[in-house]
């Protein structure tokens, strides 16, 4: 199974996020799964990369041509795709991925995240999406997908598509 990773490019101000981030890669390696990321070898999907590689996993960097300058591309890929767009970059992998997990990052993290949870939201596909909650990080963004089932902008029936978890081992649980 190849497993997308969406997170930031910055590595956050605790260093519970690169931490988490690394634990993740190397228990999704132990476990036979690849992982499908941005490319890049800063923050933390640098850390997430390393981590997989380390393990021995295998990595897929799914890059915008135009982000080349501003986020480094690991060196040590797998398997590395250069696109020509954002828009690009998140169907290539979607189409490369089996599951989809958002760990801490800033807007673009969501964007991905958002457009996945959307799609299986509409029915264009049933992997599951997960949101790793590390240190409490989506706590407020959980609560408001509360407010839009509460307000009927999410029906009830689809909270389950609302994946939540907290350890590497409940991501593991959650793509199975």
């Amino acid at each position: 199974m190849r497993v997308a990773v969406y997170c930031g490019s910055g590595m956050g101000k605790n260093p519970i996020y690169a931490e988490k981030a690394m634990e993740l890669g190397t228990v999704l390696a132990q476990h036979g799964h690849g992982v499908v990321y941005g490319g890049s070898k800063i923050g933390l999907m640098g850390k997430v990369a390393d981590a997989v590689l380390t393990a021995g996993g295998k990595v897929v960097g799914v890059m915008p041509t135009h982000l080349q300058t501003h986020e480094i591309v690991h060196p040590s890929l797998t398997e590395i795709h250069f696109v020509e767009s954002m828009h690009n970059r998140k169907a290539k992998m979607v189409d490369l991925s089996d599951a989809f997990i958002a760990l801490p990052g800033g807007g673009g993290t969501m964007d991905e995240y958002f457009e996945v949870f959307t799609w299986a939201q509409i029915g264009l596909h049933e992997k599951p999406v997960i949101l790793y909650n590390i240190n409490g990080f989506y706590d407020l963004l959980l609560q408001h997908f509360d407010r839009m089932i509460e307000e009927g902008f999410i029906r009830a029936n689809q909270k389950s598509l609302i994946r939540v978890a907290t350890t590497a081992e409940e991501v593991l649980e959650i793509i199975k």
